[in-house]
């Protein structure tokens, strides 16, 4: 008889603050180029922002709650002071890497500088620039005539100066300037001295021009220290019965500027009158999350760090290849036809999304383009082509999600241009988010309807898709077409249900299909045949299929975990854990395909999902997950797979003992998706 153990969980915010240290590691570690690194620390900053603006909001607003209202295992005190000791660990660790790369980038005639590093020639030059380019954006603020703690926005840095005059005894005065980084670049690229090159921030231009800005007002002297604020971003949506949906959110977004501080971070040399007077302007209080730290913040910037011109310093180029099968200047509906296709990205170019909705546009037999959009690029070809299909006569429908999380601003610009266009919006679904990814095309054939479909595991995004690792299937197959065409009818009539026959969907039956699976493994296993399963999501939180998981486990079945972010289950525990195995992959490219494979009696089930294992993506949201029918593409999936399970490179072993150590393993060494580019595109 299996003894009973009580299960043992990781935190889900101390296993995302472990898996953003995954990406720190990344920075470090010198089998990646070091302007990569670079790079890897502007990743690791941002995730880090966002951490603070959602889970330790969340947790702050716990703390004024009535302890019966939440989850009684959290205890948001005790876990706000265990995130801070982890966040400062990280944070000496990052402090270090950053010096550390800026020495290396000095080896290679790379010179990152400051204000009090330049030369007269040099100092001419960024005189002329800040005249001419930086200039006209500053606006200074006295910070003794601040009116209430609205005035420094999250997202941005600021330069808090001290005002000193030598020719009167008066004290000292403050002000604020607000770093214009939307408007001009963060970094300037100075002339080349030599083979040298030389490298400053925009904040150390502004240093260095602070006379041209106050000498006016008497003062001779000048001194400013980085501050930066970040924002409880939750938003409150304040449903009034009077007013449009996409009023309300519009009118949440802008609240948002105005959410209670989280966390306060500032340079560490600023004397402690200005920290002083900065937290009560700012309402900062004393048991708030208040870090001092280096001389520059939001490192986010690094992500868009400047080409030099140092290929050798970047990533060697993996350009996305045409799918084998998809031949320039055929028709990929005429494809699909004839069988299923799946589109593996950034391997494979996403240019054939656009090219298939060109041609739907276009097509005089295609009568309608239905299609869900949660993040859409910058300058979205996607929209682009819809907006074109709608000119044409198309009877165009999208699902805009409005509240998907920071950008819901682009999200409301997006659906006032279809609107414009003609094309039939839907904004929401109350209670819910749409995070499926679902695009339908019905085309009339022989006096028929015939339905075209793709399902993927991430955003029909021209710009992700050039460095997030999804999957997308293109089929005709009726009897995924049709769940996917009810699935479009449930979203415009939110009340209405339908019998799905192939596509698994949340909030209906997701979780309870899947644990129907793992129940199915278990009855397998203790019949004595083969039972595994592999699960590759990009977090598995959800306690109940958590639980599930390790009774699976305790059968007998062998499980093995490709998770990117948040693992919540604890692998290798003995007599809980000990048949799973996990591990997460971070490298170049952002893992965010989500592949689930049942042994099912070596007859195995493959599926593709939107949908991460947690409770939200299972209760409040709409999610779709799809079967895999065709075996080639089954064949190519189980490939990839097992390359990121032989991964020995940039596998990280998820489980017991020290966090995020490398996983090594003998023979060859193994980057899956160094090896998983070489597969796709004939290499290897």
């Amino acid at each position: 008889m299996i003894p009973r153990i009580k299960p043992q969980m990781l935190n889900r915010e101390i296993g995302w603050l472990y898996f953003n240290e995954r990406v720190l590691q990344e920075a470090v570690d010198e089998r990646n180029p070091l302007i990569e690194r670079l790079k890897f620390l502007g990743i690791f900053s941002n995730n880090r922002d966002e951490f603070f603006r959602v889970r330790v909001a969340t947790l702050n607003r716990l703390l004024n709650v009535e302890k019966g209202l939440y989850d009684t295992e959290i205890n948001p005190k005790k876990l706000l002071n265990e995130i801070g000791e982890l966040v400062l660990s990280q944070e000496k660790k990052f402090q270090f890497i950053f010096e550390s790369i800026v020495e290396e980038f000095a080896e290679h005639d790379i010179h990152i500088i400051n204000e009090k590093q330049l030369t007269a020639k040099q100092g001419e030059y960024v005189r002329k620039y800040f005249q001419e380019q930086v200039r006209v954006f500053l606006f200074p603020l006295m910070i003794s005539s601040l009116k209430d703690n609205s005035t420094l926005v999250d997202k941005s840095i600021y330069l808090a100066v001290k005002l000193e005059s030598s020719l009167t005894e008066t004290g000292p005065d403050y002000a604020l300037i607000e770093v214009p980084t939307k408007s001009v670049s963060r970094f300037l690229i100075l002339p080349k001295e030599g083979k040298s090159q030389y490298v400053m921030l925009l904040d150390d231009v502004i240093r260095f021009c602070l006379s041209e800005i106050f000498f006016l007002f008497g003062y001779d002297t000048y001194n400013a220290y980085t501050v930066k604020v970040t924002r409880d971003a939750e938003l409150d949506i304040d449903i009034d019965v009077s007013k449009s949906f996409l009023e309300v959110m519009a009118e949440s977004i802008k609240q948002r500027r105005l959410g209670n501080p989280v966390r306060f971070v500032y340079d560490n040399s600023m004397p402690k009158e200005l920290l002083k007077l900065l937290r009560k302007k700012i309402n900062i209080r004393k048991d708030d999350p208040i870090r001092g730290g280096g001389r520059y913040h939001n490192f986010k910037d690094f992500t868009e760090f400047p080409d030099l011109k140092h290929p050798e310093l970047e990533y060697p180029p993996l350009p996305p290849q045409r799918h084998p099968e998809i031949n320039p200047n055929s028709s990929i509906i005429s494809l699909v036809q004839q069988k299923d296709i799946m589109l593996h990205f950034p391997y494979q170019t996403f240019r054939h999304v656009i090219d298939l909705l060109r041609e739907a546009s276009i097509d005089p037999h295609v009568r309608s383009i239905k299609m869900t959009i949660y993040r859409a690029a910058k300058n979205s070809s996607v929209i682009n082509a819809l907006i074109n299909a709608a000119r044409n006569g198309k009877y165009v429908t999208v699902y805009m999600e409005l509240q998907a999380r920071f950008d819901e601003e682009a999200n409301i610009f997006w659906a006032g241009r279809l609107h414009e266009e003609g094309v039939k919006v839907i904004h929401s679904i109350p209670g819910f988010k749409v995070h499926s990814k679902l695009l339908l095309i019905r085309r009339k054939e022989n006096s028929e309807n015939v339905f075209y479909s793709m399902i993927s595991t991430g955003n029909f995004n021209e710009d992700t898709a050039r460095i997030y690792a999804d999957d997308s299937l293109l089929t005709a197959d009726p009897r995924i077409c049709q769940d996917v065409a009810n699935a479009f009818h449930q979203m415009e009539s939110a009340y209405k249900s339908f019998r799905y026959k192939s596509l698994i969907l949340s909030p209906f039956n997701m979780r309870n299909h899947f644990i129907r699976l793992l129940n199915q493994e278990i009855k397998n296993a203790k019949a004595g045949k083969d039972a595994w399963a592999i699960i590759k999501l990009n977090n598995l939180v959800d306690k109940i299929i958590v639980k599930k998981l390790y009774k699976t486990s305790q059968a007998g079945v062998k499980i093995n975990l490709i998770i990117r972010g948040i693992c919540v289950p604890i692998p290798g525990i003995a007599g809980l854990s000990e048949n799973i195995e996990g591990i997460s992959i971070v490298d170049r490219f952002l893992e965010h395909s989500r592949v689930i494979v049942f042994c099912n009696d070596n007859n195995p089930l493959y599926y593709i999902t939107s949908a991460d294992w947690m409770i939200r993506n299972f209760d409040n949201r709409i999610e779709v997950a799809c079967p895999v029918y065709d075996e080639a593409i089954k064949k190519d999936l189980w490939k990839m797979l097992q390359i990121q399970l032989s991964d020995n490179t940039k596998a990280r072993i998820l489980g017991e003992g020290k966090p995020n150590a490398y996983r090594k393993t003998r023979g060859p060494k193994v980057r899956s998706q160094e090896a998983i580019y070489q597969y796709l595109t004939g290499g290897g």
